[in-house]
């Protein structure tokens, strides 16, 4: 029986930890990775999170997969990886795909990139990217 978006949603997000933007600043200083999954057009008019990773959400698991052929070695050096997208909603199915490829922390910030600067928080300036 087909399932619907909410639900594929609601499923993915079971197994995941979720982050306030403050939770997911506190823990980047901790160590954790923050990866913006948003198109550079995005990145590039309103900004970014200073320290991201920023990996294109097509090839995420990719470069996310510890045995692959095309990783990027930033993203499996072991520590948290939390991701992060415009609203917070696509970074939950990538966070529950980063977990199945054995991230087993990994995390989403909730109200994406879009919350995080309304709650104030480092930003660098639309087109400095």
């Amino acid at each position: 029986m087909p399932k619907t978006a909410d639900e594929l949603l609601a499923k993915a997000r079971r197994h995941i930890d979720r982050m306030t933007p403050e939770q997911a600043l506190s823990a980047t200083r901790d160590g954790a990775i923050l990866v913006d999954t948003r198109s550079e057009t995005d990145r590039q008019n309103e900004g970014t999170v200073p320290g991201s990773i920023a990996v294109a959400n097509s090839v995420l698991e990719w470069r996310a997969d510890p045995a692959g052929d095309a990783t990027d070695q930033r993203l499996v050096t072991g520590a948290q990886l939390i991701v992060i997208c415009n609203d917070g909603y696509s970074s939950s199915f990538k966070a529950d795909h980063l977990r199945k490829l054995g991230h087993e922390h990994a995390a989403d910030v909730i109200g994406g990139y879009r919350a995080w600067k309304n709650a104030g928080l480092p930003t660098t300036e639309p087109g400095l990217d």
